[in-house]
């Protein structure tokens, strides 16, 4: 056993956890959660001596890995300080978090409304979009997710949907682009593009664009799989929010605070929203942390006019304090610049490699620290390796590919038929290396069941 080894502990934890916690998205009786002992970096342990190379980032927010001291400290002090106080009130890290945040974000969205996590974040700008325009309509695409309160989980487009959706939340889903899998029979980006947005000019007719107050997407889908939006999509879908009078929502809450190798995804496609939603990077998760950044158009509407809507915890001072040090640390150390070249030069190259010599992989995607691998069947037919939505033993293939990453020290984000590669984006080149290698062990796994 290593030093960190405390068995009877372990079990502690998981018979406390067994007892009382009620976990999410879950069928409580059938899952058998790890406990955890300690994390630091781009590792974590359990209570039996076992480190994992954690390629989830927690749930994709852990973008400066666990236990930065310097972001510990940062707590530590505000806690000091001032542990809390009532958002109406100015208070030196609320202030900090929220200036720091806006010189980051693309165009005019300065005013930032905090929030405590990525789905209030969404039930906020859909709110305002809704009272800015006096419209009841979002659109939002299918093959996303953007969170599980009310709204937020009526605006996504995976099966999560399913049992919370009541059919009358004024949401209406339509197609994104995904050339791989494309619904528009396009066999290229450009053709993707096109037919994509005809199809959401299409859907706009027959809903009316009178009634339509937002579109939301993600900038670039995550838990959906990472799924790059074609050359000229995003800008498309900006010009049809313009002519129509409709509030453009970028969902940054996944692939922002340098997840793609910039601060934001969006400036990789050069758009601006009028609605941005963050959360998860902002402070890597250290302290609950979400919020909307305003384009001053929207801003203005609540000049004089109340906003309807806060949060007893908005900016809380523990969280502002873990945000401002986050992206102190990010400047210092260069983060997103090391995201950007570790995707360019070991991460990507490296899921390609794997991708030639594995014939259960049918595609490779992504950008900066944020990629997903396509696992099929067959490479001709593009079947999924395990049928959409897949549960129990329809799923085996899937579960096979976890078990034998975790057996070589790799923890995995498992999503249906794709794993993602979401480090760290302080992650270490030896460290993606390592992650690669159990990757390729894991893959022969996945061979097994290719037809």
């Amino acid at each position: 056993m290593t030093p960190h080894a405390d068995p009877q502990a372990g079990a502690a934890v998981k018979a406390a956890d067994r007892a009382h916690v009620f976990h999410s998205w879950s069928a409580q009786g059938l899952i058998d959660p790890l406990a955890v002992a300690g994390a630091e970096g781009s590792y974590f342990r359990d209570y039996d001596g076992n480190r994992y190379l954690d390629f989830t980032s927690g749930l994709v927010y852990t973008n400066i890995g666990y236990q930065h001291p310097k972001v510990v400290a940062a707590i530590q002090e505000q806690a000091g300080k001032l542990a809390t106080f009532a958002p109406a009130f100015a208070v030196e890290p609320r202030s900090e978090a929220a200036r720091l945040i806006a010189e980051r974000t693309p165009g005019d969205l300065d005013k930032i409304f905090f929030t405590n996590g990525g789905a209030e974040a969404v039930e906020n700008a859909i709110r305002m979009a809704r009272l800015h325009t006096g419209r009841p309509k979002v659109l939002s695409a299918y093959r996303s997710y953007h969170g599980g309160t009310a709204t937020a989980i009526n605006v996504t487009g995976d099966p999560r949907r399913w049992a919370n959706d009541n059919g009358t939340a004024g949401v209406v889903h339509f197609w994104g682009p995904f050339l791989y899998r494309s619904p528009f029979y396009a066999s290229t980006e450009s053709e993707e593009c096109a037919r994509a947005l005809q199809h959401l000019e299409d859907t706009i007719a027959f809903e009316g664009p009178q009634t339509i107050a937002a579109i939301i997407l993600e900038t670039i889908p995550g838990t959906a799989g990472i799924m790059t939006p074609p050359p000229g999509y995003l800008a498309g879908v900006r010009e049809i929010c313009d002519r129509y009078g409709i509030v453009f929502v970028l969902d940054e809450v996944m692939a922002g605070f340098g997840r793609t190798g910039k601060w934001f995804a969006a400036e990789h496609f050069d758009v601006v929203p009028d609605l941005m939603t963050f959360a998860k990077g902002v402070n890597s998760g250290y302290v609950p942390l979400g919020g909307v950044a305003i384009s001053a158009e929207i801003a203005a509407t609540f000049d004089k006019r109340p906003y309807p809507g806060g949060l007893t915890y908005s900016g809380h001072p523990l969280a502002c304090a873990a945000a401002v040090a986050t992206i102190q640390v990010m400047e210092e150390e260069k983060v997103v610049e090391h995201a950007a070249h570790i995707g360019e030069t070991v991460l990507g190259p490296g899921l390609r490699e794997l991708a030639e010599r594995h014939p259960s992989v049918g595609e490779v995607r992504g950008l900066g620290v944020f990629w997903s691998l396509e696992l099929v069947r067959d490479r001709e037919t593009r079947e999924p390796l395990v049928p959409y939505n897949a549960a129990g033993e329809a799923a085996a293939p899937m579960a096979a590919f976890g078990a034998a990453c975790k057996k070589n020290g790799l923890w995995p984000f498992i999503n249906m038929n794709r794993t993602h590669a979401v480090p760290a984006c302080n992650v270490t080149e030896a460290e993606v290396k390592e992650g690669l290698a159990a990757l390729d062990a894991a893959l022969s796994v996945a061979d097994a069941y290719v037809a």
